[in-house]
């Protein structure tokens, strides 16, 4: 290791010394105000290291285990913009945590370090090193409440975390076993060597069963069906800002390392075939389960924990949009990038509402947003277009992202996938409608006005002028996908 090496992980190691910073500061202060400005002041620095970053070529650091590249800076970007967001939506939510502020605050600012660590790794111990730091303050903040729901939360989401990680780290050491290196260039090309002359990966059961085994591990991360079962309970009992950040940061890194692994070690001809089938009957099967069982909740959180099980069936069209000429066709890739970037503005603008709601009526059902138009017509206005945009309505981002990864498996000839697509977007009008139709036309027991503290009016206001900016010119946006994808094609 050296000053280079130390050089490339500068925006995670001020992300994790702003963690400590705020323990320190939340130690010997008793002004629990000063905490929120302090983490989004400090987060302007690994922001700017990032952004340095971007300005210099790709370049790999701690013998070949780090890539800093563009692609890993667009996750970066995301996911400290998720992280201030969340902490901003938490300015008032956290005051119900008395003396423990400082500690909800650092577990945020660490699980988002190991996101970010993980969207530069290339080997595989760093990949599961960097998975566990992100789940492990995670797993604290799902039950951070004291009540018995948000417990159990945390205990659920801790035991089949460990599960998940386990059965993805015996599918990585049968991919060692296989290759005999960690570092996932090496077992790329050792794959590609092994499956020369062979009819495919069936002839290999230990590499089939290690793809198997990381496919599970990793559908976990990203909450994709059948390896979904621990978000509803989770969304619901963890605090309404993790429920936030674990709804779009930690999907989103998820898909990162997913995408980095596909193109380093899978970008086989006798490989893609096999991947092909096996995404797109996992991206249907987790839109149409998803929509169809959020259509009975009663609970928001819940209901967007069925939400972001579809969202990630939509997102997994673009994986399965990859075809073998990976090198030239590059729209299922950039569409995911695209479709991540624009689903964090869009649901973390959802979840500010519902932190500023459920901080004054004490309820997560959806009938607490009965007659919200009167009580507060721009929460409603800012709920109503993040819901026209999860559904895929223009002029949101959620429109043109959708467009862009179904137009990828058209391309691909998946449009059978992409008829699929869009029946689920369809049928999750319904329950995404119900929401504005709960606003807008019942009646509210309770009928005074509801006055939004800053903090979650601010993070609502800033994610929802996001998602109809870059709803009406998402240029800037897919020029950064489509630059980041270029510098892992290879």
């Amino acid at each position: 290791m050296n000053y280079i090496d130390l050089e490339l992980i500068i925006p995670e190691i001020s992300m994790a010394l702003l963690a400590g910073l705020i323990i320190v500061f939340d130690l010997f202060s008793s002004n629990k105000r000063l905490l929120v400005p302090l983490c989004l002041i400090g987060l302007l620095v690994p922001l700017f290291f990032c952004i340095a970053a971007a300005q210099e070529s790709a370049e790999a650091g701690f013998m070949g285990t780090m890539q800093v590249d563009d692609f890993s800076i667009f996750f970066k970007y995301i996911i400290i913009l998720a992280t201030a967001l969340v902490i901003l939506s938490s300015a008032t939510y956290a005051k119900r945590f008395d003396n423990h502020q400082g500690e909800y605050y650092s577990l945020i600012l660490l699980s988002a370090t190991g996101m970010m660590l993980l969207a530069s790794a290339t080997e595989l111990i760093t990949i599961y090193i960097a998975l566990e730091l992100t789940a492990l303050p995670t797993a604290a903040l799902a039950a951070f409440i004291r009540e018995k729901k948000s417990a159990e939360s945390g205990m659920k989401f801790l035991i089949l975390s460990a599960v998940s990680s386990a059965v993805l780290l015996y599918g990585m050491v049968l991919l060692y076993g296989f290759t005999g290196s960690t570092h996932l260039s090496d077992i790329g090309t050792a794959i590609a060597t092994q499956l020369s002359g062979s009819a495919g990966i069936t002839d290999h059961g230990v590499l089939l069963f290690s793809v198997i085994l990381i496919t599970a591990g990793f559908g976990f991360k990203i909450s994709a069906v059948p390896f979904q079962m621990w978000a509803p309970d989770v969304y619901e009992g963890a605090p309404t800002p993790i429920t936030a950040f674990l709804s779009v940061a930690s999907k989103a890194v998820g898909f990162a390392i997913i995408l980095r692994i596909l193109y380093m070690v899978f970008e086989n001809e006798a490989l893609s075939s096999d991947w092909t089938s096996m995404m797109a009957v996992l991206s249907a099967i987790s839109m149409s389960v998803g929509n169809l069982i959020a259509i009975k909740q009663n609970n928001i959180k819940r209901m967007l924990a069925y939400s972001t099980i579809a969202q990630a069936g939509y997102i997994m069209v673009g994986l399965a949009a990859m075809t073998s000429d990976t090198t030239l066709n590059t729209s299922g890739p950039v569409g995911i990038l695209v479709y991540l970037a624009g689903y964090t503005f869009t649901n973390l603008a959802a979840f500010a509402v519902i932190t500023a709601v459920s901080e004054s009526s004490g309820d997560d059902s959806i009938d607490s947003f009965s007659g919200l138009i009167k009580k507060s017509p721009i929460l409603a206005g800012i709920m109503t277009i993040s819901m026209i945009s999860l559904i895929g309505i223009p002029p949101t981002i959620g429109f043109m992202a959708k467009i862009y990864i179904f137009g990828a498996a058209v391309e691909t000839n998946l449009t059978w996938l992409a008829f699929v697509g869009v029946i689920n977007s369809v049928i999750s009008a319904y329950y995404y409608l119900r929401v504005v139709k709960t606003m807008f036309l019942n009646s509210a027991s309770e009928q005074s006005p509801i006055k939004p503290s800053v903090g979650p009016l601010s993070a609502a206001v800033i994610s929802i002028v996001g998602t109809v900016a870059f709803g009406l010119y998402p240029r800037p946006i897919i020029e950064l996908a489509r630059e980041a994808i270029s510098t892992i094609v290879g």
